[in-house]
């Protein structure tokens, strides 16, 4: 598919969203499982409504929030954002994913974009990501979104021995 084929909004979640949300959370965990903090079979075990939950709290509101790529049908892109707990003006940008078959096609600069537009919209100017060392593609793909690495390194929390690399760029 194309993106001249298939149209594809970039919008906040939607607590209507919450089985469509899970299935791609499952996709991303089996895809990138050392880019998120949890595991498929823990996602797997959540029951529906402790996720649906999850989802309809980070539809709003201005502390958290999680943005999707749908084309209709199957989730295709998830990004979301936190307000940083000790520095007021940062929010984290985490569990940044496109899936395989639509990566290059624009959506991960539009779902950083609606993240740093609710940002801003927040009152806070700046947005972090952490990414795995070693996880070139994806280093990359955030340097031309204009993340910089600011040369920070801290260790994964789930995995002894890898760390990830913080960068930041303006929301």
């Amino acid at each position: 598919m194309t993106s001249a084929t298939v149209t594809t909004t970039v919008r906040r979640v939607r607590p209507t969203d919450a089985a469509r949300m899970r299935a791609l959370r499952l996709e991303m965990l089996a895809d990138s499982p050392l880019a998120f903090l949890e595991t498929v079979a823990e996602a797997a075990a959540r029951p529906h409504a402790e996720f649906a939950a999850r989802v309809a709290a980070v539809s709003r509101g201005d502390h958290t929030a999680q943005f999707v790529a749908d084309p209709g049908g199957r989730l295709v892109g998830h990004a979301g954002g936190i307000a940083a707990p000790d520095e007021p003006g940062l929010t984290l940008v985490y569990a940044v994913y496109v899936t395989p078959a639509r990566r290059g096609s624009g959506l991960l600069a539009a779902l950083v974009d609606e993240v740093a537009a609710w940002s801003r919209a927040c009152g806070r100017p700046e947005l972090m990501m952490e990414v795995v060392v070693g996880n070139d593609r994806a280093y990359r793909a955030y340097q031309k979104l204009g993340f910089v690495d600011t040369g920070a390194r801290v260790p994964h929390p789930r995995i002894t021995g890898l760390y990830e690399l913080q960068m930041r760029r303006a929301a």
